[in-house]
């Protein structure tokens, strides 16, 4: 057992709490409650049904069909009133339409496309979690330092008065001390403002305000990125990154469309198939030319097939200008899929650079902080005894107590930067932070005023159990 205990790392939260949640219920109802993820499965099926509706130019196309009139005719030679019925069945087969075709292949990936958009959306929305979560986190552990800070700059101006009335000190330290006790008044009231802030960004996505939020255990471990190089990362992210994936559909779609563009020129061929009947009635008056030819009940039935070709010669320059668009619009979607290889490249290496910058800042850090409670308790004493002034004595205590923070930040900066970098890499799921939550406590140390004001910090350096 370590006899080293970090002064200001204790138990944050002490009280049970009304509502309490951890990551993985963070993330659950974000699922359920966010709209963007919502609108990204929504536009998905959209597209997804719009496959339907593009195949259905190239399946048998049928349709019922019927007319019904009335006729009244009056000349010199006769006088005829009768109505005409007519009912049956259309069927029109496209036999080649090659642009339909080409529609058909660039719908699907467009498709293809809205899928990787919406697993990008998903990876989106548990970074956004996540994000959301420990920056509640970032801004309760901010606060409390701030208050902190607060507290104990307000017994150093109290003492500064103390020693002034009985004429230890000048006035000049009073107001130093007076001045120092008002900006960090202000740090704690910005502080409570971020703090509600970032509440508030958190209900965005979840639609709810936890009273409290589970910590990171003391004893969570900080892990090299896996594989340790960089290289291997970017070929990772540059293969499975869903948004290089989506614009790499979509370029395949524009292509699609391109050659169906191409193909307005080309002849089409459709098979037509009618089967229908005609009924005439009124037509009784004997002799009449209309009534020597109908049938005994004067119903005709009619079968007919037949092949339409169309060769399109002419058409007033449109397909060649149709042809010049989609071609620039391929051209748009080659150099969007390089910039978005290029962008997630450079951001996947900065990432894992990130990350193994906050790993060493965590363990500088865990040494800061003794080494700043060492300066102020010795700060403090040399005050005491009058050979430090109460300006040294403020700075001590703001750098206290900024170490502190920057500890909470860093091992924040680090969870969030390892997310960020997965999703860069597109391996990042829900999986992460159900292992991530299992560091997660209620009763986990975070940030949290002086234990007890008097107590003693021993230097890990000289510790022999270090």
């Amino acid at each position: 057992m370590k006899k080293l205990m970090l002064s200001g790392l204790i138990a944050l939260l002490s009280t049970q709490p009304v509502l309490a949640l951890d990551l993985v219920e963070t993330y659950e109802k974000a699922l359920s409650y966010d709209s963007g993820i919502a609108a990204a499965r929504a536009s998905f099926e959209a597209q997804d049904a719009n496959i339907n509706v593009v195949r259905s130019n190239l399946l048998p196309q049928v349709s019922a069909f019927g007319d019904a009139s009335y006729t009244d005719s009056d000349s010199d030679f006769r006088d005829v009133d009768y109505t005409t019925l007519s009912y049956g069945l259309q069927l029109s087969q496209p036999l080649f339409r090659a642009d339909a075709w080409f529609n058909y292949e660039s719908s699907k990936f467009e498709t293809e496309s809205a899928q990787a958009e919406y697993n990008l959306a998903q990876q989106q929305l548990i970074l956004d979690a996540a994000t959301a979560y420990f920056n509640v986190l970032r801004a309760n552990d901010t606060l409390t330092t701030a208050r902190a800070t607060e507290a104990a700059i307000q017994r150093q101006y109290e003492q500064a008065q103390e020693r002034y009335e009985v004429g230890l000190i000048a006035i000049t330290e009073v107001y130093e001390a007076r001045a120092s006790y008002d900006d960090a008044k202000t740090q704690r009231i910005v502080a409570e403002q971020e703090l509600d802030i970032a509440r508030e960004r958190l209900a965005r996505l979840t639609g709810e305000y936890p009273e409290q939020l589970e910590n990171l255990e003391q004893d969570f471990p900080l892990l090299r990125p896996e594989p340790m190089d960089p290289t291997a990362w970017e070929q990772i992210a540059l293969e499975q990154n869903w948004q290089i994936q989506s614009t790499l559909f979509e370029l395949n779609a524009s292509e699609a469309t391109l050659r169906s563009a191409k193909s307005q020129r080309l002849p089409t061929l459709d098979l037509n198939a009618s089967y229908g009947q005609s009924e005439i009635n009124g037509l009784d008056q004997p002799g009449t030319a209309v009534a020597a030819q109908r049938a005994g009940d004067g119903t005709t039935t009619e079968a007919v097939i037949s092949l339409s070709l169309n060769v399109p010669i002419y058409l007033g320059g449109g397909i060649q200008a149709g042809v010049r668009r989609q071609r620039s619009l391929v051209d748009v979607a080659e150099e969007t899929l390089r910039t978005v290889r290029r962008d997630v490249r450079v951001n996947t290496r900065s990432l894992f650079l990130t990350v193994n910058t906050n790993i060493e800042s965590v363990s500088a850090l865990e040494q800061t902080i003794v080494s700043r409670r060492s300066a102020l308790d010795a700060t403090r004493a040399g005050y005491d005894v009058g050979t430090r002034n109460i300006v040294e004595v403020l700075d001590a205590e703001r750098n206290y107590y900024i170490a502190l923070s920057n500890y909470a930040n860093a091992r924040y900066d680090y969870v969030i930067n390892t997310l960020s970098l997965k999703q860069s890499a597109g391996t990042l799921s829900p999986q992460d932070l159900i292992a991530l939550n299992q560091w997660l406590s209620l009763a986990a140390p975070g940030i949290e005023a002086l234990a007890n004001e008097d107590e003693t910090i021993e230097d890990p350096v000289t510790t022999p159990d270090q």
